[in-house]
């Protein structure tokens, strides 16, 4: 018996969410100009291999708190992850929160670096630390395309690993195309495969963690003699550093 389409509904479950942008050109030039002064002389920046996956010919860290650097995280970086939350939190009802309510956190740019891919380097399949993780595309070798899967980002789902799914809607790639930006939450696994040909493929990653908040408390009134005054045990307690 056919079902009737007014009769059945469709529903996805569990779906995952990532925030694609756009660079402002000015700020995609600068930073692919400060790319090519730290290329010069990659020795002048720490190489973060030694606490990367990327097997990539390049991966230097980048300053934080260099101009640059601080009107990327403050215009682009922590306002999408910003955004991300509120897209995604927001959709939940204000019990199912939790510390993702406005003011009981704060976000922090804790790493930023960038890679160079030259032919052959690849990303193993990874997660990153910290809250949220993204990417900025700042160049991109012209035989790079769509046409297969050479230098793409792949976003990989949670039941890619069961034979039955055969891959279906578990594997999601990314063309790099300079000047877009992807955030994601930090625990999104994820990989790069390997190009072929000349040139070099330059990306920027970054971490950001959501530091909580501690509300603070009503002032004590005073106590008087012989005032019998409550201690908070919970106070004390060792508090994490991000969620």
């Amino acid at each position: 018996m056919d079902v009737e389409t007014n009769t059945v509904e469709l529903i996805s479950l569990f779906p995952r969410t990532l925030l694609k942008g756009r660079l402002p050109d000015d700020l995609l030039q600068r930073l692919l100009e400060h790319g090519r002064q730290l290329m010069q002389r990659p020795e002048s920046s720490p190489d973060a291999s030694a606490k990367l996956a990327g097997q990539l010919s390049q991966q230097r860290e980048l300053r934080p708190d260099l101009p640059l650097t601080r009107e990327l995280s403050q215009t682009v970086l922590l306002p999408g992850c910003e955004r991300w939350i509120r897209h995604v939190i927001d959709r939940e009802p204000p019990q199912g929160r939790g510390p993702w309510t406005p003011g009981r956190y704060q976000l922090q740019l804790i790493d930023l670096w960038l890679n160079v891919q030259r032919q052959g380097d690849y990303n193993p399949t990874h997660t990153h630390g910290g809250s949220f993780s993204g990417v900025i595309f700042l160049q991109v070798p012209p035989q790079i395309t769509s046409e297969r899967f050479d230098g793409q980002l792949c976003f990989h789902g949670p039941e890619e690993w069961h034979i039955q799914s055969f891959r279906t809607g578990m594997a999601h790639y990314v063309l790099p195309v300079p000047g877009d930006y992807y955030v994601f939450p930090a625990w999104q696994p994820h990989s790069v495969c390997p190009f072929r040909g000349e040139g070099e493929r330059w990306s920027i990653a970054f971490n950001v963690v959501a530091v909580p908040q501690m509300a603070r408390p009503a002032p004590a009134p005073p106590a008087g003699p012989g005032r019998v005054t409550n201690v908070s045990l919970s106070s004390s307690r060792p508090r994490p550093g991000g969620f």
